[in-house]
């Protein structure tokens, strides 16, 4: 009895896990690690492949962005995860024929690792009062900070994340951001949080500011280290949006 009503409460649990991902935007992100040596051939062969999608109408859009360490970003928004069985590039392959499996041979050959996880928009923490969207105009510079926790100190972690946007509500803070949560196919808990500006400069100079903003470094760590303390360790990248290799069909 003990063992099927552990298993009853872990099927709950799941369940609730699954329809919080469902109340949420979530995104599929195929991500390339594309070698060095290969850069400008992957641009190339990039470019090539988002033209012929526009040629054959793909059903099926995203946005592309890159990282300074030369990983290649597709985010495509999902409803469901049924929705990974569609097969959108199928027609494109049969009107292409040889040449389809041609570019992705070359694809191939510009990276050693490569794959696909999920990744959730959680609006709840998320900082936008101006209403949430994943582009603004003029702001293509990304900052995202990985935060990674031990799934024992989930709910702490989450409570840190409250405490840091009230601080910046409570400030009116004018640098907003998103706050993405690991799904399906990641093999660590995370939460992300992706920072758009100009450039490097004006995200430098925005972050001095935004400090100046929320309060002295003993106020803002007093917020901050709810985060922190139950971080097990954070990664740090930059890199760009790139509109030249998204893709919206007609």
């Amino acid at each position: 009895m003990k063992i099927l009503k552990k298993i009853f409460v872990s099927a709950v649990l799941l369940c609730l896990s699954i329809n919080l991902s469902l109340a949420q935007k979530m995104y599929n992100i195929h991500q390339d690690n594309v070698k060095p040596s290969k850069l400008m051939d992957y641009e190339k062969i990039a470019k090539e492949f988002n033209e012929a999608c526009k040629e054959h109408n793909v059903q099926m859009g995203w946005l592309a962005a890159t990282t300074d360490d030369l990983k290649y970003l597709y985010i495509s928004p999902i409803d469901k995860m049924t929705d990974l069985d569609k097969q959108p590039f199928a027609d494109m392959a049969k009107a292409m024929g040889d040449k389809f499996g041609e570019m992705f041979e070359r694809f191939d050959e510009c990276y050693d690792s490569h794959g696909n996880y999920i990744i959730v928009l959680d609006e709840e923490l998320t900082y936008m009062p101006d209403g949430i969207t994943q582009m603004q105009e003029g702001q293509n510079h990304r900052k995202w900070v990985y935060m990674y926790y031990k799934p024992k100190n989930a709910q702490k972690v989450r409570d840190g994340f409250k405490a840091v946007k009230k601080l910046f509500e409570t400030k009116n803070s004018p640098e907003h951001y998103r706050v993405y949560r690991s799904g399906f196919g990641t093999m660590e808990s995370f939460y992300m949080v992706a920072i758009s500006s100009k450039d490097e400069v004006d995200a430098a100079q925005r972050a001095k500011a935004n400090q100046d903003i929320l309060g002295s470094w003993e106020e803002r760590w007093e917020v901050f280290r709810q985060v922190m303390n139950s971080t097990s360790r954070m990664e740090e990248y930059n890199g760009d949006m790139r509109p030249d290799l998204s893709y919206t069909p007609k």
